[in-house]
């Protein structure tokens, strides 16, 4: 679960904003046995992935709260990216938001099959309209219930693709950060 740093609903709970500023997190789903009804009025609006990889695509980052732990250990690879010891979570949003700005048509998110081995684990591409998990050197077919088998031809036919995630995740990722999988991704 996550949120965009406030309510993106209304009263009639119609989504009429991207974004209330940029803290983009990531959420525990259960957390301290807090309950709440979902788009409260005036509240965050309550954002649902199916698992750690679509979100962090989607450009968010673990929050510090529920996820400390995540959250300081993607702080740690984002910095060690950047040649620094620390960031804090305003520098991570900081970093993350002119990338969530760029179309995912534009020409800097293209690259070819042979560049897809080169990236690391939960990064996510798109192709044709269709998205997929990058893991273990394959591709795996991205839906809203979970992955599909495996994809290695695509690696070899010399086809255009799109990154879904954003440049500083996909460094935190080359440095180690691993993001939780939905089940789907392992079968």
């Amino acid at each position: 679960m996550g949120n965009r740093g406030g309510p993106l609903h209304n009263a009639a709970q119609q989504i009429v904003r991207r974004q209330k500023n940029k803290s983009w997190i990531i959420c525990l789903t259960e957390f301290k046995n807090r309950r709440r009804a979902l788009m409260q009025p005036g509240l965050y609006t309550e954002l649902f992935f199916l698992d750690e990889a679509t979100a962090l695509a989607a450009g968010h980052r673990p929050c510090f709260e529920c996820r400390r732990r995540d959250a300081l250990a993607f702080a740690d690879s984002v910095a060690q990216t950047r040649g620094l010891e620390q960031l804090k979570a305003t520098e991570i949003d900081a970093l993350l938001a002119p990338d969530r700005a760029v179309r995912p048509d534009d020409p800097s998110r293209r690259i070819e099959s042979a560049q897809l081995a080169g990236l690391p684990d939960g990064v996510m591409v798109r192709r044709d309209g269709a998205f997929f998990l990058v893991l273990d050197g394959n591709l795996r077919p991205w839906s809203f219930s979970g992955y599909g088998s495996r994809i290695t031809d695509a690696l070899e036919k010399g086809e255009v693709f799109h990154l879904v995630t954003p440049a500083p995740t996909i460094a935190a990722l080359r440095r180690g950060y691993r993001p939780v999988l939905h089940p789907s991704a392992t079968d």
